[in-house]
């Protein structure tokens, strides 16, 4: 299992807002697939997938303030190989 974690965001800040997922529960995504926006009061970040695979688990609703390096959701990795 891969966690979703909310990324450092800088210097000074400590923590965002889920502002929106773009993927369900269930949903199939790839490497660097932008699944969730996250926001601050200076900037809004495009928090990409960490890997291919499955999301299992939202636990981050929008509208949920995190702290930095908060787990918001995990994901299956694809255990698919290519080749």
């Amino acid at each position: 299992m891969t966690s979703i974690k909310v990324p450092p965001l800088g210097e000074s800040i400590t923590e965002a807002v889920v502002s929106r997922w773009l993927k369900a529960e269930g949903e199939s995504v790839s490497r660097d697939e932008i699944l969730v926006k996250i926001e601050t009061d200076k900037v809004t970040v495009d928090l990409p997938a960490p890997t291919s695979g499955t999301i299992t688990q939202i636990k981050a609703k929008k509208g949920t303030v995190c702290q930095v390096g908060e787990v918001i959701g995990y994901m299956e990795e694809d255990r698919k190989r290519v080749g």
